[in-house]
């Protein structure tokens, strides 16, 4: 991606456990950003659903879809950037999403490596059982698509940084935490 003067919205997207919320929160702390949680956009029987192990259909996903992008278009016919979480798995999913100023940024893993990371997360909606289909309707993005991937094996922060660093993005200076620089 090329740098220009309008900064993007960038789409933080991958299976359940992949750190995106994660790597979301580092990124726009970074670059002062707005951030948005595609988990907390679900409707209340999305989430019922998942914590009942029960995997999403297209039919559960296309409503939560329109919101994330209602959200994304916000920004980008303001000329703001933001960052927001969405698995965004299918290609017809990001299809919903993409637009001119969208950036998809591909946090991919292992199954084992990623199935590692939900058996020490607690307190989420998505149960670890869950990873399996999330794994099997998970389609690459292409090269028709605006995004860049990354291996999940650095530190979110390491992860976060190389986002910045690949998309030529400019992140506030850094601060002084606790009155030490």
């Amino acid at each position: 991606m090329t740098k220009t003067a309008q900064q993007p919205v960038l789409v933080i997207m991958g299976v359940s456990g992949s750190g995106k919320s994660t790597v979301a929160g580092v990124l726009a702390g970074r670059l002062g950003w707005d951030l948005a949680e595609g988990d907390d956009l679900h409707p209340e029987a999305n989430v019922a659903k998942m914590h009942a192990g029960q995997p999403l259909t297209d039919e559960d996903r296309w409503p939560w879809l329109d919101i994330i992008a209602g959200w994304i278009k916000e920004r980008t016919s303001e000329g703001r950037p933001g960052i927001i979480t969405c698995s965004a798995l299918k290609k017809r999913y990001r299809d919903v999403l993409r637009g001119e100023g969208v950036v998809f940024v591909f946090l991919q893993g292992s199954k084992d490596k990623i199935s590692d990371r939900l058996a020490s997360r607690h307190g989420h909606f998505m149960p670890a059982s869950l990873l399996e289909s999330q794994f099997e309707a998970l389609e690459e993005p292409t090269e028709e698509e605006n995004h860049i991937s990354l291996c999940v094996s650095a530190s979110p922060a390491e992860e976060a940084e190389e986002v910045i660093e690949r998309l030529g993005l400019e992140a506030l200076p850094n601060k002084a935490v606790g009155g030490v620089a």
